[in-house]
């Protein structure tokens, strides 16, 4: 009898750790998707900015059209990404955010752009929704950075293809951000 109730007592201890590692799993990977939430908010607001910034620039440069073209396919490429697939998603944003920097480039090229009143609304706005996204970004890459360390460490390393484990992709700056800024004052 007591060594019934010995492998009972067993029998129940491991259920209750495989209970606890299953839900840490499940509240890592649904605090990574609230996280991204978050960031999939403020690029909806970034997405429908787009197009009355390149029709802005459209007014003053209308012979960047290649620049403008890529800048569209970039927003729509991301809007495209299947809601869910966050990886997808992060290489998508980060096409766009590059594709972006062209746009406040060509506003160097070309003074009466840059003191256009519309342009300038349209850039601060854009720059409010980078700062939103840029807080949302850090707060999500912490969560990933929780939910990939349970999965990939002990116990969980152990259990991760039992219970469906899913990795995520940090969300990094590109390799262009990363480069000195050159400043000329020759000009």
């Amino acid at each position: 009898m007591s060594t019934l109730l010995i492998i009972l007592a067993i029998v129940l201890a491991l259920g209750f750790f495989l209970v606890n590692i299953f839900n840490r799993f499940v509240k890592n990977k649904n605090t990574v998707k609230d996280a991204w939430s978050n960031i999939d908010v403020a690029l909806k607001r970034r997405y429908d900015l787009i197009p009355n910034l390149v029709e802005t620039v459209k007014g003053y440069a209308a012979h960047e059209q290649e620049t403008l073209e890529k800048v569209i396919q970039a927003r729509n490429a991301a809007m495209a990404v299947p809601t869910g697939d966050i990886n997808q998603q992060i290489k998508a944003e980060n096409e766009l955010q590059k594709t972006l920097r062209s746009i406040f480039a060509l506003s160097e090229a070309y003074p009466d752009l840059k003191a256009n009143t519309n342009f300038l609304q349209l850039q601060d706005k854009l720059n409010e929704i980078e700062e939103n996204l840029e807080r949302a970004r850090r707060y999500f890459n912490g969560t990933v950075r929780e939910n990939n360390t349970y999965g990939e460490s002990f116990p969980g390393v152990m259990f991760a293809g039992m219970f469906s484990y899913q990795h995520f992709e940090y969300f990094e700056a590109e390799p262009e951000s990363r480069e000195n800024v050159k400043v000329d004052f020759s000009k």
